[in-house]
């Protein structure tokens, strides 16, 4: 087998057709990560034992007729994602050591499948930063250049997958912590519609932003997976019915690109690949049309109030008192002080302290319903152009993947999330599938496209990155 080259698709052929068994497919896995990830930091925990045992249960259900899209498959996991009896630390100190006592909803349906699970990944922590420079376990690097960051927050699940280390896997997307990433990395990234994928299990950052998603080589791949975790789930009340996600294949090809947006410190080459992108569409017989989106000039600034917000009411459950971290002192207040100054890091604090700002009495009407107010906006804007598109066209990354430390003044990392945070503002679904790369330094870095589509339109998303992925060259 070519781990370069298999996709999800080729191995359940290849494991139905018993060319190699479930077993063979995971040591191979397991052997590059052995080779790989001492350099490229994807993983922080590999489960070779457990991962094994699955692979043999996996050629037990092949042989008895019984295999399912994702029976064998190696799939790594992002580490805020609670599999029972694994430790779930969302790469914080201050969680170093907690053992999830249940597994997620996702996690429930993957088994279910009899999929191999390889490790949990590395990611910023608790899902916050754009480049997992911010994990307290070290960095993961680009598979690419190993100089530089692989995008975050869900840079180890996307590094696992870009370096062969799995054969796909499960991030979560709280302002393109998915698809930012997967751009970078050069692998296909998807953010379903809020709700469509249950977040039971996902260790909260910003609630009403955070969303599982799926990473893969394809967008078959990210399909394939996303089919097996997608659904209702009672256990999440922010599930959405079945009902409300389409599922229907439309034949629409229009595309709307907001031109006006486009220029907002965008690297040179990188807008090139972008109208090159589009230009394989329009050859394709898709209609390039320019549309308005005013107020996604305001979705940055909106995005660090409302995720800040949220982070800091989330994060406040790390006290030192009922589980995590706990750094003993004479009163219950400096037990607090002392655990989260020691547990969080710097990006962390940085958050809580300005959601705790933004919340407190005196501002929450200045900044953060006002932010509230603008995200309407957003979500409008977007329902008003839907009418009339089948699919919304922007760059992922304002530039390419940088260098470590290069992005040490956080409004500078903030910057780069400009065109993924809309969507997670909306609720909307979208994906990142790679289109072309940049040369810096002599190195051939990726460049992701992305596509957005209407509340439930994920088979849209897949029918376009489909034709986005015939079309690059």
């Amino acid at each position: 087998m070519d781990l370069g080259t298999l996709t999800i698709a080729e191995a359940r052929r290849a494991l139905d057709a018993k060319e190699y068994s479930a077993l063979d497919l995971t040591n191979a896995y397991l052997d590059a990560i052995a080779q790989k990830d001492g350099e490229i930091h994807a993983y922080l925990e590999v489960w070779a034992d457990s991962a094994r045992q699955e692979a043999k249960a996996a050629d037990t259900m092949i042989a008895a007729g019984k295999s399912q899209s994702l029976t064998g498959i190696p799939i790594a996991v992002k580490d805020n994602i609670l599999i029972e009896g694994r430790v779930a630390s969302s790469a914080s100190k201050i969680l170093e050591h907690y053992v999830a006592s249940y597994d997620a909803t996702v996690i429930s349906r993957l088994k279910a499948q009899g999929a191999v699970f390889l490790g949990r990944t590395n990611m910023d922590e608790f899902a916050l930063g754009s480049s997992t420079e911010n994990s307290a376990y070290g960095p993961t690097k680009n598979p690419h250049d190993t100089s530089r960051v692989p995008g975050g927050t869900s840079g180890g699940s996307t590094a696992a997958v870009a370096a062969c280390m799995a054969l796909g896997a499960l991030g979560s997307d709280t302002g393109g912590s998915i698809r930012q990433p997967a751009a970078l990395c050069g692998v296909v990234g998807f953010k379903p519609t809020y709700g469509a994928v249950s977040r039971s299990g996902l260790m909260a950052a910003a609630s009403s932003l955070d969303q599982i998603g799926t990473i893969g080589k394809t967008v078959g791949d990210a399909e394939v997976l996303f089919e097996a975790i997608r659904g209702y789930d009672a256990a999440d009340s922010t599930s959405l019915p079945d009902t409300s996600i389409d599922g229907s294949v439309g034949t629409g090809k229009k595309i709307g690109v907001p031109r006006a947006f486009l220029g907002e410190g965008i690297e040179k080459d990188m807008l090139a690949q972008f109208e090159r992108t589009l230009g394989g569409l329009k050859g394709n017989g898709y209609s390039i049309v320019d549309i308005e989106l005013p107020s996604l000039d305001y979705a940055l600034a909106v995005y660090y109030i409302i995720n800040p917000a949220e982070v800091s009411t989330n994060l406040a459950r790390y006290d030192g008192v009922r589980y995590g971290l706990s750094v003993p002192a004479p009163t219950v207040g400096e037990t607090y002080e002392k655990t989260r100054a020691r547990g969080f890091g710097e990006e962390t604090r940085r958050r809580i302290l300005i959601g705790t700002f933004v919340l407190s009495a005196g501002y929450a009407d200045a900044y953060y319903r006002k932010a509230r107010a603008v995200r309407e906006l957003i979500r409008s804007d977007f329902r008003r152009v839907f009418g009339s598109i089948d699919a919304v066209a922007l760059p992922i990354s304002p530039i390419a993947p940088w260098k470590f430390g290069e992005k040490s003044d956080p409004l500078a990392m903030y910057a780069a999330d400009i065109f993924t945070v809309p969507v997670n503002l909306a609720g909307v679904p979208a994906m990142s599938v790679p289109s072309g790369f940049v040369e810096r330094e002599g190195k051939q870095l990726p460049v992701g496209f992305q596509l957005i589509a209407p509340h439930g339109g994920e088979e849209t998303l897949f029918r376009i990155g489909s034709d986005v992925e015939t079309n690059v060259v």
